[in-house]
C-alpha cells in the first residue's frame, strides 16, 4: 500500500480480536514494519532497489516477523509499558509463542494485502511472478483496511470502557 497507515486498520482490529493468543503490540508493529524496506532502501538511501523488494515476500516476511517477535519478546518489560499506556485495561498475551505468532502473522498479512496491488511484488520468491496480482482488488482492499480501522477503534473503545 502506498501509505503504511492503511496496514494499521487490520493490525488493530485483528490484534484486538486475537489479543489473548497473540501479542497485540508486536502484531501491530509487524503489520507496518515491512514498509521500512522501501522507505529506507528507496526513499532514504535512494538505492537502485525495487520498491517492493525481498522483504515483501512470504519467506522473508516470516523470517522478519519471527525475528521481530523474538527480539521484542526479549525486551518485553519496556513493551509492557507501551501496552499499559495504550491498552491499559485490555488483557493480552506476552509469552514467546504469542510474540512469535504475532510477528509472523503480522508480516504475512502485510504481504498478503500488498500482493494483489503491485505487479513488482514477488510473494513466492524465487518464483519471479506475482500470481496474486489483481488490480481490481485495489479499492476493496483499501476499503477493508479502512473499515477494519474503524471497527478496530470502536472495538478498542468498547473493550477499554467495559474492561473486557
Amino acid at each position: 500500500m502506498p501509505f503504511t497507515p492503511f496496514h494499521l486498520g487490520p493490525g488493530l482490529f485483528l490484534g484486538l480480536l486475537f489479543r489473548k493468543r497473540i501479542n497485540i503490540i508486536i502484531f501491530i508493529i509487524a503489520n507496518v514494519i515491512i514498509d521500512l524496506e522501501p522507505f529506507i532502501m528507496v526513499i532514504l538511501l535512494r538505492l537502485n532497489y525495487p520498491v517492493h523488494g525481498y522483504i515483501h515476500t512470504f519467506l522473508a516476511a516470516v523470517i522478519v516477523g519471527l525475528s521481530l517477535g523474538y527480539m521484542l519478546y526479549l525486551v518485553k518489560k519496556p513493551l509492557r509499558s507501551i501496552h499499559e499506556f495504550f491498552f491499559n485495561n485490555i488483557e493480552y498475551s506476552d509469552n514467546v509463542r504469542a510474540c512469535l505468532l504475532a510477528g509472523a502473522s503480522g508480516t504475512v498479512i502485510h504481504v498478503l494485502l500488498d500482493s494483489p496491488l503491485y505487479p513488482d511484488i514477488k510473494p513466492f520468491y524465487p518464483i519471479a511472478i506475482n500470481p496474486l496480482y489483481n488490480p481490481s482488488l485495489t479499492m476493496p482492499i483499501y476499503m477493508t483496511c479502512i473499515i477494519c480501522g474503524g471497527i478496530g477503534l470502536i472495538y478498542y473503545i468498547y473493550i477499554w470502557w467495559t474492561h473486557e
